[in-house]
């Protein structure tokens, strides 16, 4: 079975579980997972990990992501985005200037606090909160903690007289959890006015580019050739940024069964209960160990191999 990381490029009009459906049928596996779901009005990269790579899900969700996009100003919905219904239009008479806009985008930088839009996929009481707000019914959403590392403009803003609406261009590198779509809205109402996520496109996510991305069209044609397993990356990708332990042959022994390694094996100065090693062996990581302050030793944490 084929294991490992497939940098798909997700276009416009496909849900993320359906770009998982599609995968499943081409690598002709059930064992496929994709990593931060996007939208199905947002292009652009989505990590598929594929047989046992899809123990690293979680490392790849928790990495950072890097979008382009675009806020236009003068009117919002229900979804925050260009899907839902108008619900308040404000005419913008005069254009903010670059200098306003940069100096908004820059306040909304660092660790911020967010509530997710209506309609997400955000859980509350066992139920998503799309599905309350299909309903037509309300709740108290959670708040979450987000960290935005830039928001910056990418091109000149533009503005349209006939709309009196403008629209600003950014990207914007932010941590696991971020709704983009509410970081427009929230632009918005630090200027005052009503706005919309009006296109997005991400660019980087699990350590992946848009450049190394691979398109339905290219696996299809190398899954007829039959190199399909050639596109997929190592499960080491997701975990390239933890400190890189090689084991010898005894140690690898004792570790593939579970053992713990000393500190002193562990090759980390000061660790503490944040402190996590992946364990190489024969060129692979073979799993993540964290470090147990209270017994003073690194216990597993994730195995991805036995072998």
């Amino acid at each position: 079975m084929l294991n490992g990381i497939l940098p798909l490029y997700k276009p416009r009009g496909m849900t993320s579980f359906d770009c998982v459906a599609k995968i499943r049928r081409l690598y002709q596996t059930r064992k496929v997972g994709h990593s931060g779901t996007l939208d199905p009005n947002v292009d652009g990269v989505l990590p598929i990990c594929i047989g046992n790579a899809t123990k690293v899900v979680q490392f790849l969700v928790a990495s950072g992501k890097e979008y382009q996009g675009s806020i236009t100003l003068g009117f919002a919905t229900t979804t925050e985005d260009l899907d839902g219904e108008e619900v308040e239009r404000q005419a913008i008479t005069k254009p903010f200037s670059d200098e306003e806009i940069d100096a908004t985008l820059a306040k909304m930088t660092g660790e911020i606090t967010q509530i997710p839009p209506m309609f997400s996929a955000v859980k509350v009481n066992g139920r998503r909160l799309y599905d309350y707000a299909r309903h037509g019914e309300t709740v108290e959403r959670p708040t979450r903690h987000i960290t935005i590392a830039s928001f910056e403009q990418r091109q000149a803003a533009t503005y349209d007289p006939e709309t009196q609406t403008q629209t600003i261009y950014f990207t914007v590198a932010c941590s696991k959890g971020t709704y983009v779509r509410t970081l427009a809205v929230d632009f918005g109402r630090q200027l005052g006015v009503p706005a919309v996520m009006s296109d997005l496109t991400r660019l980087k996510s699990g350590g992946f580019t848009l450049d190394e991305t691979v398109t339905f069209e290219e696996i299809a044609a190398h899954a007829e050739l039959g190199t399909a397993g050639d596109l997929l990356s190592p499960i080491d990708k997701a975990l390239s940024h933890y400190p890189q332990v090689v084991l010898t042959d005894e140690q690898w022994q004792r570790v593939k069964n579970g053992a713990f390694i000393t500190t002193a094996e562990g090759q980390q100065s000061d660790p503490d209960a944040d402190t996590m090693i992946a364990l190489v062996y024969q060129d692979s990581i073979k799993c993540l160990y964290s470090y147990r302050t209270d017994e003073q030793r690194y216990k597993a944490f994730k195995m991805f191999a036995i072998n």
